[in-house]
């Protein structure tokens, strides 16, 4: 449909409304001691507008439904074209003349418009749980196949991951290694790393918020520390993979060369990808996640239990650590459990700071790899779907999407295990 025919559209529903809305003003200014309309005005408008969008978004789908036919033939596509216009325009001049004709004092005009509009959001939550439960059984079939031809044990339990598979059998590496543990094991190091950035970081800053800062201080440092929640993510993986990796990498030749016992074996072979530079980046890019809802949990503890507190005598720090902390503190690991989800799911950082080999290892200046990062190199070009190697990539996303949702469902059952405790 063509921009013409959707003003036109746009322009019907509009006078609709306008029409409907002026005959409900002629029910209600009629003759006195007459019985007066059973809704407002406006809700006649809205009811003519729904009775003449609603038949026009039908007639519409049905046109554009058998626009595939019309490439078959020259005339049917002509009709069509003309359809597109015609048809919408005439089932909303329909639907507009019923619902003026409908238009009355009996008429409950607003029951039916909200009960369009409590379908309208159904159908939105409806869309939104199916789009999720396409996702997860996409993943699942995907998954499926690939547990066909490499085993779940191999993939759950092995400790080498090679998912790359040569052309002929003869070649080094033609059956691919399917062992995900050195892969989950550098996702929880670097998001361990990057927690122990955020989560200190972002509760004192919270505390700081909203107990000791002035209305001032506060409307000034909360947006500046919510800034870092819109960098892009690639942006902070230019500053991991150009400032902090190179930088530890100095430092760390530094040390070793000090003298000090163990210094260069422990920091001798410190290379500029390595998992602490992803995850000290990593961490100060969700701190503002911990320390947002960290804030609101805080501030939505009643103010009853403070002034409790300090009329007992006890100090602001005293309130702070044994009143205020643990009534907020179902809230805080809730946000806590959050900021890990999006820690696990993040990939730019990773490849930019932390390189993609597969090392199991609890090292944290060695080079390592997340989940999400293998299944983009698994993904990247043109890809056979039918082979091991890119079916790991749905096997990996499945599990992680079981490991975040966990997740999100072990933080809404504390927070809502806890939260009327303290309302």
């Amino acid at each position: 449909m063509n921009a013409a025919g959707l003003l036109a559209l746009i322009a019907l529903a509009a006078a609709a409304f306008w029409l409907g809305r002026r005959r409900a003003l002629s029910l209600a200014q009629g003759t006195p001691g007459a019985a007066r309309p059973h809704s407002r005005p406006v809700y006649h408008g809205h009811y003519a507008a729904l009775c003449c969008s609603l038949p026009a978004l039908a007639a519409l789908l049905m046109v554009l439904a058998a626009k595939p036919l019309a490439a078959e033939s020259p005339r049917f596509a002509a009709a069509l074209r003309a359809a597109l216009l015609i048809a919408p325009l005439a089932a909303g001049g329909a639907g507009l003349a019923f619902a003026l004709r409908r238009i009355g004092v009996a008429l409950r005009a607003r029951s039916s418009v909200e009960r369009a509009l409590r379908a309208l959001l159904a159908g939105c939550s409806a869309l939104a749980i199916l789009v999720t439960l396409g996702i997860v059984l996409s993943l699942f079939f995907e998954a499926a196949r690939f547990f066909e031809l490499v085993h779940w044990s191999e993939f759950l339990f092995s400790l080498k991951w090679s998912p790359q598979t040569a052309i002929r059998a003869d070649q080094v590496g033609s059956s691919g290694a399917f062992g995900a543990v050195p892969v989950f094991a550098g996702t929880l190091l670097i998001t361990a790393i990057a927690m122990c950035v955020a989560a200190p970081i972002g509760l004192f800053s919270a505390i700081y918020l909203s107990e000791y800062a002035s209305p001032r201080a506060r409307a000034l440092a909360k947006p500046l520390l919510e800034i870092l929640a819109g960098i892009p993510t690639v942006v902070y993986g230019f500053f991991a993979a150009l400032t902090v990796g190179p930088g530890l990498r100095a430092l760390a030749e530094r040390i070793a060369g000090s003298g000090l016992p163990l210094a260069p074996q422990i920091f001798g072979s410190v290379s500029s990808e390595s998992a602490l530079a992803a995850g000290l980046v990593m961490g100060v890019m969700i701190i503002p996640y911990v320390s947002s809802l960290s804030d609101d949990v805080i501030a939505a503890v009643p103010q009853a239990l403070r002034e409790g507190s300090l009329g007992l005598g006890a100090t602001q720090s005293e309130t702070i650590r044994r009143v205020v902390l643990p009534a907020a503190l179902p809230g805080i690991v809730g946000a806590l459990l959050l900021a890990v989800s999006r820690a696990i799911g993040e990939t730019m950082i990773v490849v930019m700071a932390a390189g993609l080999s597969a090392r199991l290892t609890a090292n944290p200046f060695e080079a390592v790899t997340t989940v999400t990062v293998q299944i983009v190199t698994l993904l990247v070009g043109d890809q056979e779907f039918d082979s091991a190697k890119t079916l790991a990539a749905f096997a990996l996303g499945l599990a992680l999407f079981l490991i975040t949702l966990t997740l999100n469902v072990a933080a809404l059952l504390v927070v809502r295990r806890y939260r009327e405790q303290y309302e």
